[in-house]
């Protein structure tokens, strides 16, 4: 007289998983009663482990909602029979035909359990004081069956998220490492494949992508750390740097620390050329400065941004940083723009400077000097500095064989 089928109404047939999810649904529970929304959040935490989807579990916590109590509890009626209309409402009005797809999918993954009334309509029949006899709808017991496994599916799903959060805060702060040194030693194949690491963590990845990225950010940041000189620059005093109050007597002078020219060419150099005396003689690079160059490594960085308009190419670039020295080239390439105009190939000339620095017979001293002193005499008499400026450029030059004398 209280048979509930099994079997589905109308034309669905039978099947294994449905068979699966009514013995679910009689099945003993190790745990007596749950609280419905604590399930319903670990279910959310671990949906992928159960394959539904967000879209699956708004459905069922509308279904959840036609319960009156909080707690689903063993040996009570746990099944719930709103009409489509109703159902539809509390899912934020979805439409019927797809209230049904997200429906078999919940019964697909043995969440919920049908049962049909004689017609397919679902409903409760009442005894004269109210009580419900009989319910036909979704039977929530399923999930009260399955409450620790789905508690520990979503333990494991939240493990799994924090561990990916870790790694990916890891490739993080290694692409941080990675982007400011080598924009510190401007090395641009470094900054190429960090820009490629950093679209891809805009990316969702999985555990594997993130810690592949990671490694590859570690043989940068190795390789990196390994151009580095240990001795560390003399500390800049200035405000900016460290936020400690400087005044300096001497304003013109933005850097005590010389630029060492210590390339690694045969015939390299130490010789000491104070920061301020060469942006004295070269102010033609300082309005392209996108902040105040207040060392050296603003400086290498400065020339690095203004080298391409002078048709310098990285290869050209790579060889006169590694010859001269990252500063000493950045001086040199500040001498060649301030006199851009009297260069036809800005380019080949840092060429044969280059070659020259390596052969031990250039320094770029006697060309800041030059400048200096054009500009000393440009105070008195601007005809008398160009013509020093010219015979001191063109001394120096015709000290390098092969080289056009600027004009």
């Amino acid at each position: 007289m209280n048979h509930i089928t099994t079997t589905p109404f109308g034309r669905r047939p039978v099947s294994a998983g449905l068979l699966a999810g009514q013995a679910l649904a009689r099945a003993a529970t190790q745990t007596p009663a749950r609280d419905k929304w604590q399930l319903f959040h670990d279910l959310r935490a671990a949906r992928t482990a159960f394959g539904v989807s967000d879209r699956d579990l708004t459905v069922l916590n509308a279904l959840l909602s036609f319960l009156p109590e909080r707690e689903l509890r063993d040996g009570e009626p746990l099944i719930v029979f709103p009409s489509n209309a109703a159902l539809s409402d509390r899912a934020h009005g979805m439409a019927e035909s797809t209230l049904r797809r997200h429906l078999a999918a919940l019964v697909a993954a043995r969440l919920i359990a049908r049962h049909d009334s004689p017609n397919g309509k679902r409903y409760a029949a009442r005894g004269a004081g109210g009580q419900v006899l009989r319910a036909f709808g979704f039977d929530l017991r399923p999930l009260l069956v399955q409450a620790d496994t789905i508690a520990a599916a979503a333990e494991t799903a939240r493990q799994a998220e924090q561990t990916l959060h870790l790694h990916r805060e890891t490739a993080v702060l290694l692409l941080r490492d990675v982007t400011k040194l080598a924009e510190y030693i401007a090395c641009n194949a470094t900054l190429d494949r960090a820009a490629l690491h950093r679209r891809a963590l805009r990316r969702k990845l999985t555990l594997q992508d993130i810690d592949a990225i990671a490694t590859g950010l570690r043989a940068d940041l190795a390789a990196i750390t390994a151009q580095i000189d240990p001795v560390p620059e003399k500390m800049d005093a200035n405000a900016a740097s460290n936020e400690r109050h400087h005044t300096n007597s001497n304003p013109d002078n933005l850097d005590s620390e010389p630029c060492q020219e210590n390339g690694s060419g045969a015939g390299a150099r130490d010789i000491r050329i104070p920061l301020a005396l060469v942006l004295k003689a070269c102010p033609d690079i300082l309005p392209y400065a996108r902040h105040e160059v207040r060392d050296w490594r603003g400086l290498v960085a400065l020339a690095d941004d203004i080298r391409p308009m002078l048709g310098i190419s990285d290869s050209a670039w790579a060889d006169a940083q590694a010859t001269l020295g990252r500063e000493t080239a950045a001086v040199t390439t500040a001498a060649i723009l301030q006199r851009a105009g009297h260069i036809r190939s800005p380019g080949g000339y840092l060429r044969a400077l280059t070659a020259k620095a390596a052969e031990g017979a250039f320094s770029p001293g006697p060309m800041i000097m030059a400048l200096l002193s054009a500009d000393a005499q440009s105070s008195a008499s601007s005809v008398s500095s160009a013509r020093m400026m010219n015979s001191a450029t063109e001394r120096y030059t015709a000290s390098l064989p092969g080289l056009p004398v600027p004009r």
